[in-house]
């Protein structure tokens, strides 16, 4: 079974609390793994700097090699470690948007293990906003390599519960800090490739990003997803399905989003069907159909912070099908529709 640790986000350094966070780092630093709460989503963290304990991450998710790791670190003496040469750029997005949801592609330091970026000379890089990561990290004093504690594809975890459901003794320990608040995962640029790139939209919006570095371009992947890509993945996050509940997943879009949703429901013909419903959109569902409360339509980022959690309950509700709208473009939409698409494409 996996150890329960509890660690209270608003009262950190309770006695409670720094019991929690002091074991969870002595398992890490032990070789353990143990999934934490971000801002973002809960990470599975393992010391990223011990290839043994990188590789436990793998195993427990059952995720293959191919898809590199995302470093988390407390400082920025901690970064050196991880990436000893940092450009000018990269230094600005950092002072910007550090501690926060950016992932920074860059250059890997010798004390990295090549698996952790999947072979390649590039590791992403980024340091959590969330207290309870920040102060495991720093009392781990090591840098942890986390991906989102789930299995591998399914759906991301953003409560204690989440991670329970995937991993439960799969992994060491679980610090439970509540639910997440934001969501979705971190946005994942290369500043130093030419064109810059963003590989996954995330929390920081391609428009924020773009006041830094205006040629910015968003990497397009023209290959049909696989189960298994000939080569290892440039970004985590990129390339295949991911975020995927057990029910098929179908997206809806039109200029009329409430007529448009009506008449997906009345096409299909799979039951249990279940609907993922933005709370302000004015329409009768027929009782046949389970609803899950997404938030408010115009307010993306309550649609974010509900995402997955939203996903997981049509799931465990038994459904077959989930209908869910695509938000638009802009902002905070291109993460929830990259999520959504990634959720809903199938290997071949």
């Amino acid at each position: 079974m996996t150890l329960i640790l509890h660690a209270n986000v608003h009262d950190i350094h309770s006695a409670c609390s720094q019991a929690a966070l002091e074991q969870a780092a002595a398992i890490l630093l032990g070789g353990g793994t143990v999934a934490f709460p971000t801002e973002t989503v809960y990470g599975l963290g393992a010391n990223a700097l011990s290839e043994s304990a990188v590789s436990k991450i793998f195993a427990a998710k059952q995720r293959p090699a191919w898809d590199p790791l995302i470093v988390h670190v407390a400082s920025e003496t901690m970064l050196e470690g991880v990436a000893p040469a940092v450009s000018a750029i990269e230094r600005e997005l950092m002072r910007s948007f550090w501690p926060g949801p950016l992932t920074l592609l860059l250059q890997r330091g010798s004390q990295v293990p090549l698996a952790v970026a999947a072979g390649r000379a590039k590791v992403g890089v980024r340091m959590p906003a969330h207290s309870n990561a920040r102060t495991l990290i720093e009392l781990a004093g090591v840098p942890i390599a986390a991906p989102s504690a789930n299995s591998f594809g399914r759906i991301s975890p953003t409560t204690a519960a989440h991670v329970l459901e995937d991993l439960d003794g799969r992994i060491d320990a679980v610090l439970d800090g509540g639910p997440t608040a934001l969501g979705l995962e971190s946005t994942v640029i290369d500043a130093s490739a030419d064109p810059p790139t963003l590989y996954r939209p995330g929390m920081v919006p391609l428009e924020a990003l773009r006041r830094f570095l205006p040629n910015l371009a968003v990497f397009r992947d023209s290959a049909a997803p696989q189960a298994a890509p000939r080569e290892s993945l440039p970004s985590p996050g990129v390339g295949i399905r991911h975020y995927a509940p057990r029910a098929h997943l179908g997206l809806v879009e039109g200029a009329d989003i409430e007529k448009a949703l009506l008449e997906a429901i009345a096409a299909s013909a799979i039951r249990p069907l279940g609907v993922l419903l933005p709370d302000d959109l004015r329409i009768a569902i027929p009782k046949h159909v389970e609803v899950v409360c997404w938030g408010r339509w115009q307010h993306p980022d309550e649609l974010a912070q509900n995402l997955f959690a939203g996903l997981r309950e049509l799931d465990r509700l038994g459904v077959k099908q989930i209908l869910c709208p695509l938000p638009p473009e802009d902002g905070l939409g291109a993460a929830l529709r990259d999520r959504l698409q990634k959720a809903a494409k199938k290997p071949m």
